[in-house]
């Protein structure tokens, strides 16, 4: 088992900076990639950025150029670094790992709102 709890959300306004926190705990040496999600209200969820064990990464086109994943492996950390904030970028972003048993693990949440 796998538990991911997201934090830094909040408040920010369009051309800002925010930087996303997910802690990993329990079962972890299972997982073979990391990433974050994001879903506004009414909107399908759709993949931010995702980190694979081996540090190679891949992002979502409307977020290239203005998002970074990165991970602290000492402190079981992934965060993602989002500059250039966006109105459209307001939802709710969720940490996720993937194991390689096949098991998807989800964080709670935390709310982005970009915002004047």
């Amino acid at each position: 088992q796998v538990q991911l709890v997201e934090s830094g959300g909040g408040l920010v306004q369009p051309g800002g900076s925010q930087r996303l926190s997910c802690a990993a705990s329990g079962s972890i040496l299972g997982i073979y990639a990391v990433g974050w999600y994001r879903q506004a209200p009414g909107k399908q969820r759709e993949l931010v950025a995702i980190m694979s064990s081996e540090g190679s990464t891949n992002y979502a086109d409307f977020v290239k150029g203005r998002f970074t994943i990165s991970r602290d492996s000492t402190k079981n950390m992934v965060y993602l670094q989002m500059n250039s904030l966006k109105p459209e970028d307001t939802a709710v972003y969720y940490c996720n790992a993937q194991s390689i048993t096949g098991n998807n693990y989800w964080g709670q949440g935390t709310q982005v709102t970009v915002s004047s």
